[in-house]
This record gives structure tokens, C-alpha cells and sequence, in this order.
């Protein structure tokens, strides 16, 4: 008998590589996590003007993690749960009776999560627009009109959703997709998306390469949007990702007309993501500091999408930051970043990596 999953989001796993980092970055995970803020209601909106509406083959888009994936992550989560319960006994002066029996049930709670991948849909709007608010820091620009762009393309977009028995809920966990600037840009949102782009740039090497990405060669740069709930499930990436590429590999061959083919063959890709960085990192360190890392990456992709960029420049935010006492050495800062579409594979490997290594 199927047993019945619980609505429960798992905890998020190390999302950066080194020691020091993995563990300051879980416990930042769990506050930014507690401090978001809960979805609107859900609104019915049309696609954008001027877009068609197209639909998947049934069947082709929607994907469930499979078995091996999942029992992953309830092995993680019951690992965690031992490991914690070790070291609590270890410290642990005496005991009661009856809190070991409620610490040997807590061990054996383990929980299993169906997440579905899903293409974006109108009812997805604010659940999409709830994870994207700080995605160009407090900049006030057409933050609907670029989620309608979305909602409008669900040949090439993932939205990560939660399934029970009942259904799959509305809240939106995740969401990944990639939009051709050139394609859209006499939109308004992607107009301001660019000027917001060169107006944080202050790194003169290079800044005449961003004006040629976002000009010239505007029309084979994908600007890659991914963006979720801070304790999302690692394990998910490789499946969210390489979904994502697989899908820009297939428009590129299947859309119905030529203009639509080219406007997924992109040459290189455009990122717009945050990071930490240490404070005063080039004053000489302090007592204690020593094993603290100079950066540490909010989303684990990021450092790997880093590592292979063309390019990539770091910005301060000005938006305000609630920042847990364990970051308190760091700040968050803007990052953005140009890879070349000929790096993906290599992405999806270090990816895979990642994932299979942690």
C-alpha cells in the first residue's frame, strides 16, 4: 500500500563545497527561510500581448523525481536526524525514560516528499512573483510584466510544486526558465532589467562586454532565471537543470517556425544572482577568522556557474538585508555572470557531481 506523503519541506543540505561554508551557509538557510514572507492568494492573468499560446505534447513536461532520488533524501534526512541525536546524547548529562522513547521515534520519522515539475501555468503568477521580488534588489521595475514573459513561454520553464494524495498544491517552490533578450526586448520589464544591469556595473573590464551581451548579441543571450524557497531540496538541481536544457535543446528543433528555433539557440547566457562576501577580506585577518571563506554562494549552482563563467562582476545591494548572527563577518551582494552556452555540459556534470559527492 502507497503510504500517504506528508507536507513536509525537507531540510536543505550544505549548498556550497567547503566545510566552513557548507555549515554556515545551512544555518542562513534556516533563517532567510523563516523570514519569507507568505504568497498572495492566487490570480488568473492572461499570457503577454503578442505571444502565442503553446502548449506540450501531455505527458512531456510533467516529471516526478524518481524512486532512487527521493529515497535519498529521506536516507539525508534520517542520517541528519541520527547524527544530531548522537551528539545530543554525547553531551548529555542524564536522561529520562521517556524522552529516549520520544527521541527513537524521532529517528525513525522519516518522511517521503513528492515534488512534480510542472510547466508554467497562469495560476503560478504569484507564487512566481513571491520568489522573484528581490531579484533586481529593491529596484521598482515591471516585475508582473516579466512574469507574464514566463508564464507566456512553457515550451522552456520548470515550476517545482508539492504533491499529495489530494493533489498538487499551489504554492510554487521552485522556478527555472531561460528568455531570449532579444526576442523580448521592447518589453518594458527587460528594458529595465538591462539599465538596472549597466547601472550597477562598476567593473570597467567589463563593462564593454556586458553592452555587447545586452546589444549586439542580444538575440542569442539567455537570460537564466532560477530562483526558489531557500531550503529546496539539493537533490532536485540536477533533475531541475538538466530539464531545463534538454527543453532549450528541444524548442531549438521543434518550435513551429524558424524565428522560434532561433530564439532558443543561444551562444551564451546571462545570470543575475546574490552571494556573500566576507567583510574587509583584504584587511589583514583576524584572530579566529582564518577558516572563514572570502565567499560563500546563497544557491550551490552559483559557485559552479562562477567557476566556468566568461566573465562576471559583483555589486553592492541596496536593498535592506536581514542577516543572521552567523553571516554577521558577511554581506550579501549582487553577482552577475556571462557563460557560454558550450560550458553547459560541463555544468551538468560538476552538478551531478555535487549532488552525488555531498
Amino acid at each position: 500500500m502507497t503510504r500517504r506523503p506528508r507536507r513536509l519541506t525537507l531540510a536543505a543540505r550544505p549548498v556550497t563545497f567547503s566545510r566552513f561554508a557548507r555549515s554556515v551557509a545551512n544555518l542562513a538557510a534556516a533563517y532567510l527561510n523563516n523570514h519569507r514572507p507568505r504568497r498572495p492568494p492566487p490570480q488568473t492573468v492572461a499570457p503577454p500581448p503578442g505571444e502565442p499560446a503553446r502548449k506540450t505534447t501531455a505527458g512531456a513536461k510533467r516529471k516526478e523525481l524518481d524512486s532512487p532520488t527521493m529515497e535519498k533524501a529521506e536516507a539525508e534526512v534520517s542520517r541528519k536526524k541520527k547524527a544530531e541525536k548522537a551528539k545530543g546524547k554525547r553531551h548529555a548529562n542524564h536522561s529520562s525514560s521517556s524522552s529516549d522513547e520520544e527521541e527513537e521515534e524521532e529517528i525513525q520519522d522519516v518522511v517521503q516528499v513528492d515534488f512534480v515539475f510542472n510547466d508554467p501555468k497562469p495560476d503560478d503568477f504569484h507564487g512566481i512573483k513571491m520568489l522573484m521580488q528581490t531579484y533586481l534588489d529593491n529596484e521598482k521595475w515591471d516585475l508582473s510584466g516579466f512574469v507574464d514573459l514566463i508564464l507566456g513561454q512553457p515550451t522552456v520553464g520548470t515550476v517545482v510544486k508539492q504533491e499529495d494524495d489530494d493533489g498538487v498544491d499551489d504554492d510554487v517552490f521552485s522556478v527555472v526558465s531561460a528568455l531570449n533578450l532579444g526576442r523580448y526586448k521592447d518589453h518594458k520589464c527587460v528594458t529595465q532589467l538591462k539599465e538596472f544591469v549597466l547601472k550597477v556595473c562598476k567593473d570597467k573590464t567589463v563593462l564593454d562586454d556586458l553592452r555587447m551581451l545586452l546589444g549586439k548579441q542580444a538575440h542569442s543571450v539567455g537570460l537564466l532565471i532560477s530562483q526558489r524557497v531557500s531550503n529546496l531540496p539539493p537533490q532536485l538541481l540536477p533533475h531541475l537543470y538538466d530539464g531545463l536544457f534538454d527543453e532549450i535543446s528541444w524548442a531549438a528543433e521543434d518550435e513551429p517556425t524558424e524565428e522560434l528555433r532561433n530564439s532558443f539557440r543561444f551562444e551564451s547566457y546571462l545570470l543575475v544572482t546574490k552571494v556573500y562576501e566576507r567583510k574587509n577580506v583584504d584587511q589583514k585577518t583576524r584572530k579566529g577568522s582564518h577558516d572563514e571563506e572570502e565567499r560563500i554562494y546563497v544557491k550551490l549552482e552559483d559557485e559552479i556557474f562562477h567557476q566556468l563563467c566568461s566573465w562576471s562582476f559583483i555589486f553592492p545591494l541596496r536593498g535592506e538585508q536581514v542577516t543572521p548572527n552567523e553571516l554577521k563577518n558577511y554581506r550579501l551582494m549582487g553577482l552577475v555572470m556571462s557563460l557560454k552556452a558550450e560550458k553547459v555540459p560541463e555544468v551538468r556534470r560538476k552538478l551531478h557531481s555535487s549532488i552525488d559527492e555531498s
